[in-house]
C-alpha cells in the first residue's frame, strides 16, 4: 500500500510538472511568420490650432516638429523591439499610418495656496491605422492613441525628482512609441 501510494504520488507530481511546463506566458510576436516589414509613414501634423479656447481644450498646445520627432521614435522602437523591420514602403508588408492630433500640457496639483502648478501630464495623442500591403486591407485603426509623461515643477514640495518640461516631451514621445509598437506586435 506504501509503494502503492508513492507510485501515485509520482505519477501525480509528473503530471503537475508536466502541465506547468506547457502553460506559459509570452509577450511574442502575435504577427510572427506572416509579416517581417513595416514602413512607418512620417506622421501627419493634424493639431487644429484655430479652434477657439474653451474650458476643455485649454491645455492644448501647439509644439513645432514634434509630428518627426514622433516618427523618428517609433521607428527606432521598431528596430529595437526586431520583431518587424522597418524598410522602404515598396518594400513592407505592413504599413503605418500616424497623425498627430493633439498635445496637451494638463496641470494636476497645486501648491496649498493654489497659486502655482507643482505637477503636469504631458499628453500626445495619434490616430494610427495598420494596412497589409499585400492584400490592401486595414488590419486595425485606433482613434486618440495616446502616450503621456507626468512632470513635477520647481514649486514641487517634498523629495520628488525634478525634470525639465522637454525631458518630459521626450519621455512622452518615448511612450507613445512603445505603446504603438505593443499595439502592433503584441495584438492582445
Amino acid at each position: 500500500m506504501k509503494i502503492r501510494n508513492k507510485s501515485l504520488l509520482f505519477i501525480f507530481a509528473g503530471l503537475f510538472s508536466i502541465i506547468l511546463a506547457g502553460c506559459g506566458y509570452t509577450t511574442r510576436s502575435m504577427i510572427y511568420g506572416k509579416y517581417k516589414t513595416i514602413y512607418i509613414e512620417p506622421f501627419l501634423n493634424k493639431v487644429d490650432i484655430t479652434q477657439e479656447a474653451y474650458t476643455a481644450n485649454k491645455y492644448r498646445i501647439y509644439r513645432p516638429m514634434l509630428e518627426t520627432d514622433v516618427t523618428k521614435r517609433v521607428i527606432n522602437k521598431y528596430l529595437f523591439d526586431g520583431n518587424l523591420k522597418p524598410v522602404k514602403e515598396s518594400q513592407a508588408d505592413l504599413i503605418l499610418k500616424g497623425e498627430l492630433i493633439e498635445y496637451r500640457k494638463d496641470p494636476l496639483s497645486y501648491t496649498s495656496d493654489g497659486e502655482n502648478v507643482t505637477e503636469y501630464r504631458i499628453n500626445i495623442y495619434v490616430n494610427l491605422a495598420l494596412w497589409d500591403t499585400k492584400e490592401n486591407k486595414l488590419l486595425w485603426e485606433e482613434r486618440s492613441f495616446n502616450g503621456n509623461y507626468s512632470f513635477y515643477t520647481n514649486y514641487a514640495s517634498g523629495n520628488v525628482v525634478l525634470v525639465s518640461e522637454e525631458t518630459a516631451v521626450t519621455n512622452a514621445v518615448e511612450d507613445l512609441a512603445r505603446r504603438i509598437v505593443e499595439r502592433t506586435v503584441e495584438q492582445w
